[in-house]
């Protein structure tokens, strides 16, 4: 099914995703984008469905083409202070508070928001695989957290974070049961396997 290009004509929208949700380490990363209604590339997908070689090349062409764009954070320890759905929305709340234009409505990603201040928004499960701003937004807030994550793989190399993101593999929790958490690590996460599952 081909991505679709806004909900309304004529009106502007800014679609909205998140990256690393999921994780045990790092902050969660979100980007507002703002396309305009001719926008197309013929690799723009979701993300998750994208190679790294096509998230780089969809990267630069969203950031030289977008009428606007914004990727904000959360970190760590607001993680764990007010929890990832929260702390989501509000690494989102920040990246549409940085954009240059000031979007009429925004798409976002998944079922639940919390709404911005005078600016309608619309929920759509899977949204990044049905709208371009969307798949836009979660293109730009991937890559800038992968990019983040491989700085931090930098000074903490035993947890691998160049190859996992922050991700819970078997070489993360293997890390942590070594060497300790380290101040990026979530702490209100199941951090350890024989604790279960993840929180997410």
């Amino acid at each position: 099914m081909a991505l679709q290009p806004y909900l309304e004509c004529g009106r502007l929208e800014a679609g909205c995703d998140e990256a690393g949700r999921g994780c045990l380490a790092g902050p969660v990363f979100a980007a507002a984008v703002m396309l305009p209604p001719d926008y197309f590339h013929p690799l723009l997908n979701d993300s998750k469905q994208v190679c790294r070689t096509h998230r780089r090349i969809l990267r630069q062409h969203i950031q030289e083409y977008a009428l606007a764009w914004a990727v904000a954070e959360a970190s760590s320890e607001e993680i764990d202070q007010i929890n990832i759905q929260r702390a989501s929305f509000a690494a989102m709340h920040r990246a549409v508070g940085q954009l240059e234009i000031a979007p009429r409505f925004l798409l976002i990603d998944g079922n639940r928001f919390a709404p911005y201040p005078d600016i309608e928004h619309r929920c759509i499960v899977k949204g990044d695989a049905a709208f371009m701003s969307i798949a836009a937004a979660s293109i730009l807030a991937k890559t800038h957290r992968d990019e983040y994550m491989e700085c931090l793989d930098r000074q903490h190399p035993a947890y691998l974070w160049a190859q996992n993101k922050g991700y819970p593999t078997p070489a993360h929790y293997d890390a942590i049961a070594r060497c300790g958490i380290t101040k990026h690590h979530r702490r209100t996460f199941r951090l350890y396997q024989n604790e279960g599952k993840t929180l997410f």
